[in-house]
């Protein structure tokens, strides 16, 4: 895992030194990505430089140095991730006569390129990735990203270059840029509590879609956009070719699929460990590694003094049971509160969920012990065990039963003093919610109500208006839950869980491996029917079953906790008097950004126990201070 940042000049004018200079410390904001080496490559006569940060994890010696050039000295490729199936492809290289010189991935994707060309070689990785690549012959800059999204990559043209980035921290140490905030990013980001690809923060800059692969000419004019991999078609697939097994023949053929992408991920030359949460799918992760593995895996969850919050005790039995070196670390409330402060230098654009406070700590823990960790990410959106489908599903089901006029006319109850719900506490809220929904028109209308935070933020941004992104697309053929899925792996895995995860560990220069995203196991998982991932109430019905073999099912078997903070309690106590500086309503107006009326009227419901609005004021609040840290503002 690594940091790669780079640009293209418009046209060649700069000396070798200035580009150098450039990249340089473009390069240096990338540090914690890769702590181990550091490299430039700056070709002056095509005005493209090239800087790579290392986290040494395969072929630790020298040769394994980026930016890397091919033999015939055609390519030059910075990369960031992983390709795990790189051995198996330099077993074929080889074969046709390619001689290696060291052994790492870098060197066989080279080779690659060389042997099938660019698209070809790209659709035969197993990994993650994100890279740029140089073709020094037909002066083309290609820039990809892996199929799910879990590396990053960040572009776009500004005054003198085409720029790009891991993080948008290199973007912003380029030369004399300047970058204005996007209005419509905004709005989304108070819709979702992230901002979705292609969007970023920035107006001039995007984020590279899952899955794409884009060629941009010698001046750095976008000249192609391919979707090599994409969500929406390996759904369609699924269901044309569906698997036709028993529901034994699933379990056997997932485990299978596991236990390769699991074992892929093993591959390393530095220490690796588990992040073990108890539940499903990292329990199921840990398992198939210790089942491969001649130690003990080195494991770590992280405990809270909140019951509701705390699944420590959950990861402590399902170690013991498998018998992995297990690291456990209860976290204070100060802990996390202490890390609230590093929250916009990590995640360099406004980014909400507070489970990355956790995430952050285990990532602290487990790099005490080890380089590489595996963690569980993917099985809720994969397997369908996120309880929102279900409840979604069940409600349209209740809904649809009326004719919608008549839905409209009993939806106007919303309307009612909010003190009338707040009285019911808890059980108002969902009444009110349950009124909302009963004036929508679809399910589609239905679904993206209910993930959004802010319902309508086009009016809460100052100037802003809000983008359709990747929206909410029935598949032929398909259920209700299985285009929910489809949505979440479109936009929520990659720009939430992802995000999440990518930044939390590598500011601890720590690389997080996810091998439930296989690829292999998204195309298998889209072929199962939904009564295989979902039955009687519960989610991730075969992966579940792969578990059962290897840890007893009461161990596991208890509701889904999530890997959240108490949010609510702190912004009244703890937290109370630096929400307040943030949310001045005098700082606000002055900023120009939002509503400062609502935020205002929002604080004082919160405050007064009217309306729980603490989601809401979070995201508020993250993109405060990513304001003041970003814009000093």
């Amino acid at each position: 895992m690594c940091g790669i940042t780079g640009f293209l000049l418009k046209n060649a004018a700069w000396s070798d030194e200035v580009m150098s200079q450039a990249v340089h410390e473009m390069n240096d904001t990338l540090a914690h990505r890769g702590p181990d080496d550091s490299g430039i490559w700056v070709d002056k006569t095509a005005g493209v430089a090239f800087g790579h940060r290392r986290l040494s994890i395969l072929d630790l010696s020298p040769l394994g140095h980026q930016p890397m050039q091919s033999v015939s000295k055609r390519y030059s490729l910075i990369f960031n991730g992983e390709v795990y199936n790189h051995l198996s492809l330099r077993e074929e290289l080889a074969a046709s006569g390619y001689e290696f010189r060291g052994g790492s991935d870098t060197e066989t994707m080279l080779a690659a390129f060389e042997a099938w060309g660019i698209r070809k070689a790209v659709t035969r990785f197993i990994g993650m990735f994100a890279f740029a690549l140089w073709d020094n012959v037909n002066r083309k800059l290609f820039l990809c990203r892996d199929r799910m999204g879990i590396k990053p990559l960040y572009y776009g043209l500004v005054s003198s270059a085409l720029v790009f980035g891991s993080e948008l921290k290199a973007i912003r140490a380029f030369p004399e840029i300047s970058l204005s905030v996007d209005r419509e990013a905004l709005s989304l980001f108070f819709r979702h509590n992230y901002i979705p690809a292609p969007y970023s923060i920035y107006k001039e800059i995007k984020k590279l879609e899952p899955g794409m692969l884009v060629q941009f000419d010698g001046s750095g004019r976008l000249i192609d956009e391919d979707k090599y991999w994409s969500p929406s078609d390996v759904w369609d697939h699924g269901i044309r070719n569906p698997f036709l097994g028993t529901e034994e023949d699933a379990v056997v053929e997932l485990e299978k699929i596991l236990t390769d992408a699991v074992g892929l991920r093993m591959l390393s030359d530095v220490p690796l460990g588990a992040l073990l949460s108890g539940g499903i799918d990292s329990s199921v992760v840990t398992a198939l590694m210790q089942k491969q593995s001649a130690q003990p895996v080195k494991t770590f969850s992280v405990g809270f003094q909140e019951a509701a919050f705390n699944e420590a005790e959950f990861a402590r039995k399902v170690a013991s049971h498998l018998g992995t070196d297990h690291t456990e670390l209860m976290v204070s409330p100060q802990n996390l509160l202490d890390a609230v402060s590093e929250m916009p230098t990590i995640w360099d654009e406004p980014f909400a969920d507070s489970s990355q406070l956790p995430t952050l700590c285990v990532s602290r823990l487990a790099r005490q012990s080890v380089t590489v960790c595996l963690s569980g990410d993917g099985g809720d959106e994969l397997f369908y065990g996120y309880q929102r489908y279900q409840w979604m599903d069940s409600v349209w089901r209740q809904l649809s039963r009326f004719p919608l006029s008549v839905r409209k006319l009993l939806a106007h109850a919303r309307h009612l003093p909010k003190e009338l719900f707040s009285l019911l506490g808890s059980k108002g809220t969902k009444i009110h919610w349950r009124l909302e929904a009963l004036g929508l028109e679809s399910f589609s209308d239905l679904y993206r109500y209910f993930v959004s935070h802010h319902k309508n933020p086009a009016t809460f941004v100052l100037g802003g208006s809000e983008p359709q992104v990747h929206p909410f697309k029935a598949i032929v053929g398909s259920d209700r839950m299985s285009d929910m899925a489809l949505c979440d792996v479109q936009t929520y895995l990659p720009d939430d869980i992802l995000t999440k995860v990518d930044r939390a560990s590598m500011a601890t220069s720590l690389e997080m491996r996810v091998p439930i995203l296989d690829h292999r196991v998204a195309e298998f998982a889209s072929t199962l029917p939904t009564s295989y991932k979902y039955e009687n109430g519960k989610g991730k019905r075969v992966l579940r079953e792969v578990l059962y073999k290897h840890v007893p099912r009461e161990l596991v078997e208890r509701p889904k906790m999530g890997f959240g903070v108490p949010i609510e309690r702190w912004l009244k106590a703890e937290l109370r008097d630096w929400a307040e500086a943030l949310l001045d309503e005098n700082l606000l107006r002055s900023q120009g950004y939002l509503d400062a009326g609502a935020v205002t009227k929002m604080w004082r419901e919160y405050l007064q126990g009217q309306v729980n609005w603490n989601y809401y004021l979070w995201d508020v609040l993250m993109f405060q201070l990513w304001l003041k840290e970003n814009h000093q503002i």
